[in-house]
Order: structure tokens, then C-alpha cells, then sequence
């Protein structure tokens, strides 16, 4: 029997909401049990309601008397993939109502249809304001308010810019592998096939795409001409400007975009070692170095320690630190539901600690990366800051965007996920 689109999104919400569960682990289980033309439907009714949550939780709730609770509450998300639809989708609203209503059965709630259509149907007869600006602040922006109001202190002009930002499908850029051809070379061949890019970033030479395509139409995908990864995380491997003989170290390297691309960029390098902490996520690592023909050391290990470390000081360290991934909102959104604002003091502190220990690794001279998919001065900003006060020998590198401290990419900007990156330069002085 054919699974209910409707149900099979209402249960991967429910799984990111109240069962704490991550999008990217939810979907896939759910995805495996429809017909693959209907996975675009999911994703969106998915990644949609999950970007306006708390619009559409205040309209259920203006709908009904009582909430739903117990074994009724995955029906209270089956309203809200109903309500984006209706609001959001330009499918019929008759069809949209009777598919949500249809859903019920196959969550095991069958008694509540009466329920389900009276209350779409009454959403439909009136429709509620959510622009009376008497809202909170995290209905009117879809945001968690504690998110909002350090995007306030942190960046007073451009808060409700990186908000904005937010709750924009995101754009699909692609990587180039100048080990086959030039950017030149590969927007020619991208022409051919009829594919049409909007930009091309003059520093890393990054292209994004007019319009998300299949992967396999990209020229060359399968034989590791091109890679798809966002614009800010391509800066990565052009600021740590790896040179030939390096020993090279990327840590957290999960899931092996960066490490690609500094052996695409820099194939004479001595050594390159991938380490993370999971190894389940190293296996993305192993299939993006085979697809590319490339080769690393490929370890599971934890950062903050060195029990795995033969004792081989680092010529180059990318450390793309684990992070509260609010630069990558509008790729992941149930990251504003499953982060909280006490997390970001837990991920201070471990990224502190990372750190320091990546930097003992590091060669006199050799220079660090610190990276974060984070737009939050305290991961970033301040986090360098302290860092460089602490440590004697830690001198910070202008970057090309030449800011006080990093550079600091926000969310949006030039089409870009939010991005972090600091260059540190280990001078001679003793520690």
C-alpha cells in the first residue's frame, strides 16, 4: 500500500520536534517508504514547515480550542503540513485538505479526520494575521527568540538581513576539480549543457548554479570533475593555501568537502590525515576521496585528545570546529528547534578545547584554520579573540576581507551559507 506523503511528513516533524531527532538522519527512513516520484513533496512539506513552525503553531492554535497531546500530538503536526500547503503550495486546496485528512489512518488516528477537516476548512474561511506586528518577535521571524535576540546584540543593522537570509531556499553551488579542468574550461562545459550559473566567486572561483540540477547532470559528476558544496565553505581551502610537501591535518573533517578540495588544490602535498569523531560520518569522507581518486589517512578520533597522534607535528591544521551550525539555517532548518541556547556555552568550551590541543600539533611557522559554520560572536569573534590573548605565540592573519578579527561571513551574503574563518600563525616564541 502506498505511504501517505502527508503521514510520512507529519511523522518526520514530529520526530524533529519532539523527539529531538535531526532532519537529515528523519527524512531518509521516511523517504525509503514512497515512491521515489513523491520525494520531492516530502522534502518539501518537511523542510517547509519546519521553517515557519512557529507561524503555523500559532494559527493551529487560534483554530483550536484544546491542543492535541499524548498519542493525538502526531496529529498536531499532521495539521501544520496541511496548513503549509494551503498557505505555502500551490497545490489545490480541496486536494490538499482531503490528502492531510487521508492521513489520519496510517497514523492511527482515524477518529480525528472529522477534526482535521473542520480545522483546515476553517483556516481556509478565515485566515489569521500573522502580520500584526503585536506578534512576538519568534512568530513574526520564524526564529526561536533566543536565537533572535543574540543576532541583536551581535549584529544590530543586519539581524533581520541574516533572518531574512534564513528562510530562503538555499542555492546550489558547485566545486570545480582543477585537477581536470579550469573554471573556464568547466563553464564552457556547463554551457554545453545547457546549465546556467548566475556567479562566479572571483577568490575561490565557486559557482553557483541559476538553478538546482541532479547531481549526475553535471559534466563529469561520477568521474570527480565537480563536487557540490556551498561558496563560503569553498573559501576553506584557498585561505589555509596548503603548499607542496605539507603534512596537512583537517580535523572534524566529517564529511570530506575540504579535504577534497586541498588535495584537488594542492595534489603535491606530503600527507593529508582526516580525523573525526564519528565514524559512521567518516564513511561520507571515504566515498568523496574515491569518487575524486583521492587519498588521506582517514582516522576516528577525538580532536580534543591525542591518543591517535603518532607525534608528527603539522605543517597546516584546518579545524572546522564543531559549531551551534546556525550559518547553515537555511540548509538545515530544524537546527533552530534542536539547538538551545544553553548549548552554546558546551560548545564554547569544547571548541576551547579542540583548540588548544590542535595547536600543540602544529608546526613553528605552520598555520591553523579555524572555521565555523556559526554566525555567533561567541564561537567565532570572541572565541579567536581569547584565544590570541591567551597564547603567546598565536598571531592572527589578515584575511582577504581584512575585518578586525576573522572573517566573518553572514548568512546570505553573496548568495553564501553563514561561515566563520581566522588564520593563525604559530610563531617561534615558546608557549
Amino acid at each position: 500500500m502506498a505511504i501517505n506523503i502527508r503521514a510520512a511528513a507529519a511523522k518526520c516533524v514530529f520526530a524533529v520536534i519532539d523527539k529531538g531527532r535531526s532532519l537529515s538522519d528523519e527524512l531518509p527512513l521516511q523517504i525509503s517508504k514512497i515512491d521515489p516520484k513523491d520525494k520531492g513533496l516530502l522534502q518539501e512539506c518537511c523542510y517547509g514547515v519546519l521553517r515557519v513552525l512557529p507561524e503555523l503553531e500559532h494559527e493551529v492554535r487560534s483554530l483550536m480550542d484544546k491542543p492535541l497531546v499524548g498519542k493525538q500530538r502526531v496529529a498536531h503536526f499532521l495539521l501544520l503540513v496541511g496548513l503549509y500547503q494551503l498557505k505555502y503550495m500551490r497545490i489545490p486546496d480541496h486536494a490538499c485538505v482531503a490528502e492531510t485528512v487521508a492521513a489520519c489512518p496510517a497514523l492511527k488516528c482515524n477518529y480525528l479526520k472529522g477534526l482535521v477537516n473542520a480545522i483546515l476548512r476553517n483556516f481556509l474561511r478565515k485566515e489569521v494575521n500573522n502580520q500584526d506586528n503585536q506578534l512576538p518577535d519568534a512568530i513574526k521571524y520564524n526564529h526561536p527568540g533566543w536565537f533572535i535576540k543574540k543576532l541583536q546584540v551581535g549584529y544590530p543593522n543586519d539581524w533581520q538581513d541574516i533572518l531574512a537570509a534564513n528562510q530562503i531556499k538555499p542555492p546550489m553551488w558547485i566545486r570545480v576539480n582543477r585537477q581536470h579542468h579550469s573554471i573556464k574550461q568547466y563553464l564552457a562545459l556547463l554551457t554545453e549543457a545547457d546549465i546556467s550559473f548566475t556567479y562566479v566567486d572571483e577568490y575561490s572561483g565557486a559557482i553557483l548554479l541559476s538553478q538546482a540540477v541532479d547531481v549526475y547532470k553535471l559534466p563529469g559528476f561520477e568521474l570527480g570533475h565537480v563536487s557540490i558544496q556551498d561558496g563560503a565553505a569553498q573559501q576553506a581551502a584557498v585561505l589555509l593555501d596548503c603548499q607542496p610537501n605539507d603534512n596537512v591535518l583537517d580535523c572534524c573533517a566529517a564529511p570530506g568537502g575540504k579535504t577534497c578540495h586541498i588535495l584537488e588544490r594542492t595534489p603535491t602535498i606530503d600527507k593529508m590525515t582526516a580525523i573525526d569523531i564519528e565514524e559512521s560520518r567518516l564513511t561520507r569522507v571515504k566515498e568523496n576521496l574515491t569518487r575524486l581518486n583521492l587519498s588521506a589517512e582517514v582516522i576516528t578520533a577525538d580532536a580534543a585528545k591525542q591518543d591517535w597522534w603518532n607525534g608528527e607535528q603539522f605543517d597546516r591544521i584546518l579545524l572546522d570546529a564543531p559549531c551551534s551550525g546556525t550559518g547553515v539555517i537555511r540548509r538545515h532548518p530544524d537546527i533552530k528547534w534542536l539547538r538551545k541556547s544553553a548549548d552554546i556555552d558546551v560548545l564554547t568550551k569544547l571548541q576551547r578545547q579542540i583548540l588548544k590541543n590542535c595547536w600543540s600539533l602544529l608546526k613553528p611557522n605552520g598555520t591553523l584554520l579555524y572555521a565555523t559554520c556559526s554566525i555567533l560572536p561567541e564561537e567565532n569573534r570572541q572565541q579567536v579573540q581569547r584565544f590570541i590573548e591567551e597564547t603567546p605565540n598565536a598571531e592572527l592573519i589578515n584575511t582577504n576581507e581584512n575585518q578586525d578579527i576573522g572573517w566573518q561571513i553572514l548568512s546570505g551574503k553573496n548568495n553564501m551559507d553563514g561561515f566563520y574563518y581566522a588564520l593563525i600563525k604559530k610563531n617561534h616564541e615558546s608557549t
